[in-house]
């Protein structure tokens, strides 16, 4: 049974929220429901107990491979598992949603919407998920792959068909760099596949701007504990004008030196986000690792800002570890902020203590382990 007693009178109605969620044989979780109000979820217990496995299966009722981005095969209970399922009830603006994934062992991941089988870039068009894990802490000073998946999820926030581009784009650029590897030298096998990359790589490069811009427009003005972070976009192609003729034609000029590499070398996917502390003039890189955490929460702040003022749902958001590299006043200040914006956010810590600044603005639920499995007890 749900509860929604202590929802504040301003929460948001746009506040997305999970109400109910079901794993079954999901890494260490045999069998487990949780029902849910649309409050902040604390998860505290010990390490090793499963909690962040649980914000894996929420991070599931979005498109891609979840936050620990695990093939289907890697995520079942291990060694008796058949397979495994993570089902949700979903609280939208449209109404309640029935939303379950699932995989079969040595299976792909199927997805059901109400009962009826659709593709995965579905669950992208119901629930918004955004999420900050310990791995992330570094994002700024590694490689820019993790930038770009990062701003690819912002992105789909915004624009959920973004993740159908990136994925034609992508498709495209395997059966490039294919030819390439084979050193085929043949104009006419590469003019279709470029076109499709220039077409898909366009829109890729004008709905990150859009984002960005978006992002931006958040941060500016905003009451918050957390530092604005200064965005821009490399996109990947040195001069590029961001025209779809141009990409177009920079694929084509540069077959040469891709057939070379044995892969191609400019395009969107080797963009990279570029970020500064704006209030010190610092790149992010250069930060304190308390800044850098601290930047990072403000991007994720501002995008739930931003889709609330567009008039979208707030999304899900899940802070594994959240407090990590916070203060006492700006963990305060972070938690006010969720609340504030109505996000249901989803927080773990090996410690409750940590999160007595909520109080019964949030539910509390305690991850232990017993015989090898997750127990869930609310505290």
């Amino acid at each position: 049974m749900t509860d929604d007693s202590h929802q504040s009178g301003d929460r948001p109605a746009q506040a997305a929220a999970l109400l109910e969620l079901g794993l079954l044989h999901f890494r260490s979780h045999g069998a487990a429901r949780l029902a849910l109000d649309t409050r902040p979820v604390v998860l505290f217990g010990p390490n090793g107990a499963g909690k962040t496995n649980l914000l894996e299966a929420v991070s599931l009722l979005s498109p891609g491979r979840g936050l620990r981005r695990a093939t289907p095969g890697e995520i079942a209970r291990r060694p008796d598992a058949p397979g495994w399922v993570v089902r949700g009830t979903v609280r939208t603006q449209a109404g309640l949603r029935e939303v379950e994934t699932r995989s079969e062992r040595g299976a792909s991941r199927e997805v059901r919407i109400d009962g009826k089988l659709v593709p995965q870039l579905a669950l992208g068009r119901l629930l918004r998920i955004l999420w900050l894990i310990p791995s992330m802490d570094r994002l700024w000073i590694e490689g820019a792959e993790g930038r770009r998946r990062f701003l690819d999820r912002v992105t789909m926030s915004f624009v959920p068909d973004h993740a159908g581009a990136t994925l034609d784009y992508e498709k495209a650029m395997r059966e490039r760099n294919r030819l390439l590897k084979d050193q085929v030298t043949d104009p006419g096998w590469y003019e279709a596949l470029e076109a499709q990359m220039a077409r898909a790589g366009t829109q890729i490069h004008q709905n990150r701007l859009a984002a960005l811009g978006h992002l931006r427009a958040a941060q500016e003005g905003a009451e918050t504990a957390f530092p604005a972070a200064g965005l821009a976009l490399d996109n990947g192609t040195g001069g590029w004008d961001g025209a779809e003729g141009t990409l177009r034609e920079m694929l084509a000029q540069g077959r040469a030196r891709d057939m070379a590499a044995g892969r191609t070398l400019a395009g969107p996917h080797r963009a990279d986000l570029l970020a500064h502390y704006a209030a010190k003039g610092i790149n992010a890189r250069d930060c304190s690792t308390g800044e850098q955490k601290a930047l990072l929460l403000s991007l994720i702040l501002a995008n739930a800002r931003a889709l609330a003022a567009l008039g979208g749902e707030v999304p899900v958001l899940l802070l594994d570890e959240v407090a990590a590299h916070l203060d006492a006043g700006r963990r305060a200040a972070l938690y006010d902020e969720i609340c504030a914006l109505g996000a249901q956010a989803w927080m773990t810590g090996t410690e409750r203590a940590i999160f007595d600044d909520l109080g019964r603005r949030a539910q509390f639920i305690h991850v232990g382990e017993a015989a090898g499995l997750s127990t869930l007890d609310p505290d």
